[in-house]
């Protein structure tokens, strides 16, 4: 009879090395406490130099020597491939990429979260490149990397509404909204995230995470239709996606791939 591995040794991510875009964001923390608890070294990716630094400064006082900063523009394509680069030198190689970089809809951007007929191309594009053309350039750039380890793992943060349409009735009376571009871009991770899964089996294995929607301080009303519309009665916390996290990164799921893990309250059953 074979002798399987526990729980603890599958989950086990000592030696291991991961690049986190959108590193120094809610969810990127939530993603890089979870890899540097189970043992991972972390290059944390953003566009802000010194929010970069901050977060490796407080990953590392946690876990000495598990974060090093790798600030990047990912709306340029030879920064991306270039910090993609720098991390996997830095890192001694790379084992686990994970791209939550996105334009979401708080981001400021003129023509981006405002009704649809004042949204722009131009708004549209950028976000485009970031959400979904920089996970193609950084996992095209790292896949020799992530192949030689024989166990590298990439995970695509995609979105609920990458999956279904918009309610716009739960923003009724509130500044928020959706734009076109957040769930055209999410939905394209989604493939991507599949079309990668072939691509690059099977050496490599590529899966997305959907996050629902996150509270953070949202109008009162929108809250309350919200959990209303979900079957789990509440809006996700950060520490609701750092199991998803080691699942994927880890051996835990090694026998996973294409597979979009929706962790979203049960929004998506309905």
């Amino acid at each position: 009879m074979t002798t399987m591995r526990t729980v603890r040794r599958l989950m086990d991510l000592r030696g291991r090395k991961a690049l986190v875009t959108g590193g120094a964001g809610h969810i990127g923390l939530a993603i890089e406490e979870a890899l540097t608890e189970l043992g991972a070294r972390v290059a944390v990716l953003d566009l802000d130099p010194a929010a970069c630094a901050q977060r490796a400064r407080r990953l590392n006082r946690r876990r000495a020597r598990s974060a090093l900063s790798v600030p990047c523009d990912l709306g340029d394509e030879a920064a991306t491939r270039a910090a993609a680069r720098e991390a996997v030198r830095r890192l001694g190689g790379l084992d686990v990429l994970v791209h939550a970089a996105a334009y979401v809809g708080t981001t400021r951007m003129p023509g981006w979260a405002v009704p649809f007929p004042r949204q722009t191309t131009d708004a549209f594009e950028k976000a485009c490149r970031v959400n979904l053309t920089a996970a193609f350039t950084l996992v095209h750039e790292a896949r020799e990397a992530l192949a030689r380890t024989g166990r590298g793992s990439v995970i695509l943060v995609g979105s609920t509404y990458g999956v279904t349409a918009p309610d716009f009735s739960l923003y009724e009376g509130t500044p928020m909204t959706v734009p076109a571009g957040y769930a055209a871009s999410k939905g394209g991770v989604l493939m991507l995230a599949r079309h990668l899964a072939s691509a690059l089996a099977p050496r490599v294995r590529v899966n997305a995470l959907c996050p629902g929607g996150v509270w953070r301080g949202q109008p009162a009303v929108f809250v309350k239709r919200y959990e209303k519309r979900t079957p789990l009665g509440r809006m996700a916390r950060e520490e609701d996606f750092k199991g998803a996290v080691a699942y994927l990164a880890s051996d835990l799921s090694a026998y996973v791939t294409g597979h979009d893990l929706m962790v979203d309250g049960g929004w998506t059953a309905w």
